[in-house]
């Protein structure tokens, strides 16, 4: 019997990638102050489950990458199924994200369709450094933020704090360039001049380490605002092990670019996201008990 799905295209929807991406789930669950844990689930299943597999696979169905891609060594060929499976994960989702409220379904519908012009070969947002760069931190960091907390929200409220939307947007903007540290060669055949290339290696460790100090720099005021300091200092202890790592790449790489690899992109980037989760999964428990 024939399989139905290609090996391909299970492996090209890079399920696994989604949970570098969970961090901002758990960063806006754990401010909303009542919680409607149906939708909270709904909406955990519809993000890590629909929405990035399917956008990470129709990425990869148009760039068709021969090295390694984000949680992938090597990568196999996509074929026509891949694209075929993106278009069906994309509907299903927007019908179900319906039950969630019309302003998460259109807003839901407009990151897919950033996501896909960031992709597609006609437009390609990603070749341009800046504006593919803001497409991926608003996308990923504000929207994604927005849609958990207004959906998530027991009143489905559309006002939440600035401070929050502002801080996951530079979150995944001191992510994301040093997901792109090791492609710089393979971006380059393919015509796309990423944020990392225009930074360099080195300068990409720099400006990610300036857009990680933004984002706390803003948690840090509303925590302050808010006389809940505690908890900010009780986020910061499961950042240590980030920044340790992070520190000892970056001055690997200073004396030696070589250092600026897959594997080591891969172990910061399972050590950020395990860390940022636990962190973020702390504090929404703490929220609960108090």
């Amino acid at each position: 019997m024939q399989q139905v799905l290609k090996r391909s295209t299970i492996q090209l929807l890079r399920f696994p990638f989604s949970y570098f991406l969970m961090p901002v789930y758990w960063f806006a669950l754990s401010f909303v102050p009542a919680i409607h844990w149906g939708r909270a689930a709904l909406i955990f299943v519809l993000l890590h489950f629909l929405l990035y597999p399917s956008s990470n696979g129709y990425n990869s169905y148009m760039d068709r990458d021969e090295e390694s891609i984000g949680g992938i060594k090597s990568p196999m060929q996509p074929t026509r199924q891949l694209f075929l499976v993106t278009i069906a994960m994309d509907l299903i989702a927007i019908i179900l994200s319906f039950l969630i409220s019309t302003t998460f379904a259109f807003v839901f519908l407009f990151y897919i369709l950033c996501s896909r012009l960031y992709s597609f070969r006609g437009v390609r947002l990603k070749q341009y450094p800046i504006l593919g760069y803001l497409t991926v931190i608003i996308n990923q960091g504000a929207l994604t933020f927005f849609m958990v907390y207004h959906g998530a929200e027991i009143y489905r409220t559309v006002h939440m704090p600035l401070t929050l939307l502002l801080s996951a947007a530079f979150l995944i903007g001191g992510f994301y360039p040093i997901t792109q540290v090791y492609q710089h060669d393979q971006d380059r055949k393919d015509g796309v001049t990423t944020i990392s290339m225009l930074l360099g290696k080195r300068g990409t460790f720099i400006f990610c380490s300036i857009m990680y100090a933004i984002a706390f720099l803003l948690l840090f005021l509303y925590y302050s605002n808010h006389q809940q300091l505690t908890r900010f200092f009780i986020l910061q202890m499961f950042f240590i092990p980030v920044l340790v790592f992070f520190i000892r790449w970056a001055i690997r790489v200073w004396k030696d670019e070589r250092y600026a690899d897959f594997q080591n992109t891969m172990k910061m980037n399972w050590i950020a996201s395990t860390c940022t989760s636990a962190g973020f999964i702390t504090l929404l428990i703490l929220n609960q008990l108090g």
